[in-house]
């Protein structure tokens, strides 16, 4: 059964940094895209970043373009969210998926979720 677990959340100033991590389990890690969304107060959940099994393809958003670094580490079975230049807007939980097949998907396509980490950005 797929596990993911998500870390490094939190409360930051605008123009501040952030690092996530979500820890995987369950299947071969570096077989299967790994991404990353997010869910506003009443907003619906977008996506931010994806990053292909052996990272050699990533896909962002354009709001977080120059900002957000996806990569991951096979050995550790984890993906990682650098984020930089935080804005308020960026407020949000981010959560960490992955699809059902292996392969290269952008940003659609994932089932497996993980519980989410919140992120809060202070002006």
């Amino acid at each position: 059964q797929v596990q993911l677990v998500e870390s490094g959340g939190g409360l930051v100033q605008a123009g501040g940094s952030l690092r996530l991590s979500c820890a995987a389990s369950g299947r071969t890690f570096n077989r299967y895209t790994m991404g990353w969304f997010r869910q506003a107060p009443g907003k619906e959940r977008e996506f931010v970043a994806a990053i292909s099994g052996i990272a050699t393809l990533t896909y962002y958003t354009d709001s977080v373009k120059g900002r957000f670094t996806i990569s991951r580490d096979n050995a550790k079975s984890t993906v990682y969210l650098q984020m930089n230049s935080l804005k308020p807007e960026d407020t949000a939980v981010y959560y960490c998926a992955t699809p059902r097949t292996p392969g290269w998907v952008r940003d659609v396509a994932y089932e497996y979720w993980g519980q989410g980490t919140q992120v809060t950005v202070s002006s």
